[in-house]
């Protein structure tokens, strides 16, 4: 991955399209992983059955595209930014999509009303099996 671009990061949530099956996010996550890669974007996606909560991270050029394809695309609606603004470090180095799924329905719920970094915090404390280190 390349280092020497700023980092940027996104925060956004969104929610499944009514009429998206299932089976959608398993597709999402296939085809992401090698564009996000190409593009030196990493981040993790998180899945509560109804909404996404997704970190992105890279240069801001390409995140921001990323992010407007992700508005574009009619498997999410209610496509919300969270937080957005300068990256120290990444935290999802080790992988261009990391997924795992919420553990409590409420969780996102919770989260999809904070905004800035709050809300960042917030979506880190809902990872606490995740290694951090890049």
């Amino acid at each position: 991955m390349n280092t020497t671009t700023r980092l940027y990061e996104v925060l956004y949530v969104s929610t499944l399209a009514p009429d998206a099956p299932l089976s959608v996010v398993a597709a999402i996550a296939r085809k992401a992983r090698p564009a996000n890669h190409e593009k030196d974007i990493t981040g993790l996606l998180i899945f509560d059955g109804m909404r996404f909560c997704q970190q992105l991270e890279g240069g801001q050029s390409g995140v921001m595209a990323l992010l407007e394809r992700i508005r574009h695309d009619a498997r999410h609606v209610n496509v919300e930014v969270l937080h957005h603004g300068p990256l120290a470090k990444r935290r999802f180095g080790r992988f261009s999509l990391g997924y795992t799924s919420a553990d409590s329905d409420e969780a996102l719920a919770q989260l999809e009303r904070l905004d800035g970094q709050v809300a960042v915090d917030a979506f880190v404390a809902l990872l606490p099996g995740v290694d951090w280190d890049t």
